[in-house]
């Protein structure tokens, strides 16, 4: 089968189009025949050298994927062969199959076409499972989202708008501030604006209940700033350095909390239930249309390191797809 390899740690050009044997299936697994292949930054680390696959998964980057299952053990579920699903997964994506946990595939939500479906699972799943899983954002609370353009950004803000909270949402330049708005958000140019100040003046000094926060570093003194008493940061990514110096005091005062995760090494049967919670609380908006995957652009499979140049210059609104 066709698929993209990383034939050694670096820039873009070390994705490069390679044959392999298509994966064998273990217990519970099934077979998708890729139609299109999300790109998200993670694949970028691991490309770069910083972040391997776990132990079991495949080589291949790639996270999530849309396609028609084609084989596989479906019992416990209620899929079946020839099904339209988008899928998680822990690596693999970049190729025209792929395997993956029965659990962890979702059906393509009605309306929505397969490249559309493929920027669901990696961001969807990440953002639920923090901002209402972990971060327990509850009715009437707000949310403030760093890296609002990104997928995982607009995913954030569809989702919390969708469910009547108030949200604002930092970026990077005054035509993603639009960008934002214009999925709901209240907009913050961080080159040109304190997100503080922005938060503190629409909430009337109270702050947001909760930060999504995917830059960390020095961001989180200032999330401590907006935040309201008893608010909940949730890190995600790095993007801003894994160290900070914090007031603890302030943390202990106002019974703040500081919070985390990563999705990828996570056990299989928490996927499956944040994937079941999807489907019971997610998948209805998807299918009304009030939240979608915003598609930016679309790359084929064998041309992934112009997709990966593009992700690096963060030119992108929403998300970059491979299709097969």
């Amino acid at each position: 089968m066709l698929a993209v390899e990383i034939t050694t740690p670096g820039g873009p050009e070390v994705l490069q189009p390679t044959q392999r044997p298509m994966p064998t299936l273990a217990a519970g697994q099934v077979l998708i025949q890729v139609a299109a292949a999300g790109v998200n930054r993670p694949d970028v680390f691991q490309r770069k050298g910083a972040y391997p696959a776990p132990a079991g998964a495949s080589d291949l980057p790639g996270l999530e994927v849309a396609g028609t299952l084609i084989a596989g053990d479906l019992r416990g579920t209620s899929l079946k062969i020839g099904d339209a699903v988008c899928a998680l997964l822990p690596g693999g994506g970049y190729a025209e199959f792929a395997a993956v946990d029965a659990s962890h595939c979702l059906p393509v939500p009605k309306g929505l076409s397969l490249t559309e479906a493929a920027g669901i699972p990696e961001t969807f799943f990440t953002v639920y499972s923090n901002v209402w899983m972990r971060a327990q954002l509850q009715a009437g609370e707000s949310l403030l989202v760093h890296g609002g353009a990104s997928g995982i950004g607009t995913t954030a803000i569809q989702l919390a708008v969708a469910k009547g909270h108030q949200v604002f949402a930092t970026v990077g330049s005054d035509e993603r501030v639009q960008a934002v708005e214009q999925l709901g958000a209240i907009g913050i140019n961080y080159k040109t604006q304190s997100f503080e100040e922005v938060v503190l003046a629409h909430t009337h000094g109270r702050g947001v209940d909760v930060i999504l926060d995917m830059v960390a570093g020095d961001y989180l003194n200032r999330d401590l700033a907006c935040l309201a008493d008893d608010g909940r940061i949730v890190v995600i990514a790095l993007l801003g350095g894994a160290k900070a110096q914090l007031d603890a005091g302030q943390i202990l005062r106002r019974r703040l909390t500081i919070t985390g995760s990563t999705l990828r090494p996570r056990e299989s049967a928490f996927k499956a239930q944040v994937a079941q919670a999807l489907y019971q609380e997610v998948w209805p908006l998807l299918e009304q249309g009030k939240v979608k995957p915003l598609i930016y652009q679309t790359f084929p499979l064998a041309e992934a390191a112009q997709a990966h140049a593009l992700m690096e210059r963060g030119d992108q609104i929403g998300k970059i797809i491979l299709t097969v």
